[in-house]
């Protein structure tokens, strides 16, 4: 189909949207069976979260603020910017989609790592620009050097992803400084760190993560971007953030669809940014993070090849056999989210969804990693 051809229903639309798939959330989990596909958080919302979201049902006749700037005023205190370097959005995947609309169009380029958010290749069509996708290194991480490699004069953006998902891998902090080295200092980088809170690793030497938040006012075309869905538990209220340099967030800021955050999201933001409220809630982040560990132990002790994890999930590389395996759990009453042919995230969700995890994954270990821990 050309750019001058009806679609059947006679209306014309740009051929590459209407060949795109759209977004496909996880199949919903039977009565009695566990979601464990997209990476909510299982606990259930503190009921002082609770109260202010219902605080604010007596205003939805009135537009909220636009610009969320209560919310925007607590994280440039907490990070040491000033409220024109935040910008809230309904989100960070939808913060994302501004950015690369920004900064990149028809015959420019977006260099990210493959397999990454499933979200990203999506985003770059619809701001008309091309992805360039890179492979991940053998242990399921970014390559670094090689996304750098494919960096040209038509690229605008690169997007990396610490902790990568659907992988759980983290970029270090070497290598991302290396890489910031490397790229021209006019491209837009945008570090993805939804899954920050959930890092476990020590915070300095050669393994240490990167951490977006150190790094802010070094890089005049770097963008971090972080999410109260994963962590904070607010993945129904849709509301994320980047810090960034104020003249990148502006070109964002015109970008976006007005009034897109909720009055609700915000107070449960600010809500959850309260002492009290936030130590209970990285307390739960510190019991998934524990779960994770054990559950990721538990696999490699039956012999499949799981990589590091650093996210709320875990990475099974399934290879050819994803759509059986993920079929076997679905059966078994765990939804699962399966990227054939790769492998399969497994979200680390309620305890009791374990055993039942283990059971029919410990049948269907590859013949060859048996008894071979990775």
């Amino acid at each position: 189909m050309t750019a001058t051809e009806p679609t059947p229903a006679g209306v014309r639309l740009r051929p590459e949207i209407a060949a795109l798939p759209a977004y496909r959330q996880g199949r919903p989990a039977p009565a009695d069976g566990y979601k464990l596909s997209s990476n909510e958080n299982p606990f259930s919302p503190l009921p002082g979260v609770a109260e202010a979201v219902a605080a604010t049902a007596n205003e939805i006749n009135r537009y909220p603020d636009a610009t969320a700037l209560a919310l925007r005023e607590k994280l440039a205190e907490r990070f040491g910017v000033s409220t024109d370097e935040v910008i809230v959005g309904a989100g960070s995947v939808s913060l994302l989609a501004q950015f690369i609309a920004a900064a990149a169009g028809p015959g420019d380029e977006v260099v990210y790592a493959w397999r990454s958010f499933e979200a990203y290749p999506g985003l770059v069509t619809v701001s008309g620009a091309t992805s360039i996708q890179v492979s991940n290194r053998g242990d399921h991480g970014h390559d670094l050097d090689a996304m750098a490699d494919a960096v040209t004069e038509r690229t605008r953006v690169a997007i990396v992803c610490s902790p990568n998902n659907p992988t759980g891998v983290i970029v270090t902090a070497d290598e991302f400084e290396a890489f910031m080295a490397r790229v021209p200092a006019d491209m837009l980088v945008l570090l993805d760190e939804a899954y920050i809170e959930f890092v476990r690793t020590e915070p300095t030497g050669p393994g240490a993560s990167v951490d977006g938040s150190t790094l802010l006012g070094r890089y005049p075309n770097l963008v971090i971007l972080r999410t109260f869905s994963k962590a904070y538990g607010l993945a129904g209220l849709r509301v994320g953030y980047a810090i960034g340099p104020a003249y990148i967030l502006d070109a964002a800021r015109s970008t976006a669809i007005p009034l897109s955050v909720t009055a609700a999201s915000a107070a449960a933001a600010l809500a959850s940014l309260e002492p009290e409220a936030e130590r209970e809630l990285l307390a739960r982040v510190e019991t998934i993070a524990g779960r994770r560990e054990a559950l990721r132990a538990a696999l490699l002790e039956q012999g499949w090849p799981v990589p590091e994890a650093h996210g709320n999930f875990v990475w099974l590389p399934t290879g050819d056999r994803t759509v059986e395996v993920a079929e076997r759990l679905f059966d078994a009453g765990l939804v699962t989210r399966a990227f054939p042919p790769e492998g399969i995230r497994i979200s680390v969700g309620e305890p009791e969804s374990v055993e039942t995890l283990l059971r029919i994954l410990g049948e269907l270990v590859p013949a060859s990693q048996e008894g071979h821990p990775a």
